[in-house]
């Protein structure tokens, strides 16, 4: 099915590629074609949805949508390629329906000299070039007249081919992905199920958190806490003595360290400010949508956390580390509401988050809730790596394949 190219030509800005392929601008393959400038006062709550950028990168986005006539050349079908230029530069095959396209992104027409999934694929070479040549500070964008940028073109019987080969590839990565979000859906049913009505109660009461088992305590946060801390207000850099955590290190309510800070500190600082397993990371201060998000530390070594971070450390004997992760998690909407605002950002101080209303239940109750809800976890976490690896693969055929280094058999 494949083999290995030999006979290449050097291309600027491209590399070797085959001697006998082509070496084309992407203005000369296809027809690209800018949205419609719709502006607030043309959304409507019904008719075609509109498709702006942020609907290409959020599935979940919602749409805003557009009653009324409109020239055909703005209007999207499914398997049609589109080509988004300013703030988030991308390629798609719109996959959702019949649409409408909003100005910032091209409906791309492929010409007969070029296959439209092939297209697809080049042009996440040619967005690599774009990337040099974007304007502006806050929206980034490319103009029209820089897709002048080159990609490769092999015959066209090898161009689908190649498509083939990494459709096969994208086609597993979306059925991880539909396992991904069904799991996801799965976790958000049980976390409203077991964290408001519990495992096997038949009686209940309302609460001013709204109804809960019977028997089950409400109390403050404060209550229940040995210690609510403020992280470091101190320098940190890429060396260091201790790890320090940082608010964007809280991932899918845990603490990973994903680009790794550290930090020097006298040993008195540290022993004050070191994270213990079990220990809870709440992020007091960000813009208003991210504030409040919560993970728990569950890593070997030395740590210790940065100032926009308050660190919670349960009673043992009263509540599991994990069950209250998982509960403030829940709660993320109710906890905002402690927030005081500010331009672009908010905050949610140790004194409001003590008071935060949560459940007690039984500790063994709160154990199986916890168990139960980390079984899902570590399903996601598995199902997340397994898309991330299909992902490096697809890149690296991508690199082969695009260039012609590894060559498909036409038969």
């Amino acid at each position: 099915m494949f083999y290995k190219e030999t006979n290449f030509k050097q291309e600027p800005l491209i590399g070797n590629v085959p001697k006998e392929w082509e070496v084309v601008r992407l203005k000369d393959v296809a027809d690209y074609i800018n949205g419609y400038p719709f502006s607030p006062k043309d959304w409507k709550d019904k008719g075609l949805p509109i498709i702006r950028i942020q609907n290409l990168n959020d599935p979940n986005a919602e749409f805003n949508y557009f009653e009324g006539d409109i020239e055909d050349k703005y209007i999207v079908e499914n398997g049609d390629l589109l080509f988004s230029w300013s703030a988030s530069i991308g390629a798609y095959i719109w996959n959702r329906g019949k649409a409408v396209l909003n100005q910032h992104i091209f409906k791309v027409v492929p010409n007969d000299n070029i296959d439209k999934l092939y297209l697809f694929y080049a042009l996440f070479l040619a967005i690599e070039q774009l990337k040099q040549k974007v304007h502006g500070s806050t929206m980034k964008h490319f103009k029209k007249t820089e897709l002048q940028t080159k990609i490769p073109l092999p015959p066209l019987p090898e161009q689908k081919e190649i498509a083939k080969v990494l459709g096969v590839v994208d086609s597993v990565i979306a059925k991880t992905g539909e396992v991904i979000a069904k799991t996801e859906r799965l976790k958000k049913g049980l976390m409203q199920t077991l964290l408001t009505r519990g495992i096997g109660h038949k009686e209940y009461k309302q609460t001013p958190i709204g109804t809960t088992p019977k028997t089950w305590e409400i109390v403050r946060l404060g209550e229940v806490l040995e210690l609510c801390q403020y992280g470091l207000s101190a320098r940190f850099g890429d060396r260091g003595k201790y790890h320090i955590l940082k608010m964007d290190d809280i991932v899918d309510g845990v603490a990973i360290p994903d680009n790794a800070k550290y930090i020097d500190l006298d040993e008195r600082t540290f022993e004050n400010f070191k994270l213990e397993k079990g220990d809870i990371l709440f992020n007091r201060t960000n813009s208003y949508e991210l504030v409040g998000r919560t993970g728990i530390f569950l890593l070997d070594g030395d740590y210790t956390f940065a100032s926009y971070l308050i660190r919670l450390r349960p009673k043992k004997e009263i509540v599991d580390s994990l069950f209250l992760t998982y509960y403030m998690i829940f709660s993320n909407n109710r906890l905002r509401q402690l927030a005081t605002r500010a331009v672009h950002q908010a905050n949610i101080n140790a004194t409001n988050l003590q008071s935060f209303t949560i459940p007690i239940p039984p500790l063994s109750e709160q154990k199986k809730i916890a168990e139960t809800l980390m079984t899902l976890d570590k399903k996601l976490e598995f199902e997340r790596k397994e898309k991330a690896k299909l992902e490096r693969i697809k890149q690296g055929l991508m690199d082969l394949l695009l260039t012609g280094k590894v060559r498909v058999k036409v038969d």
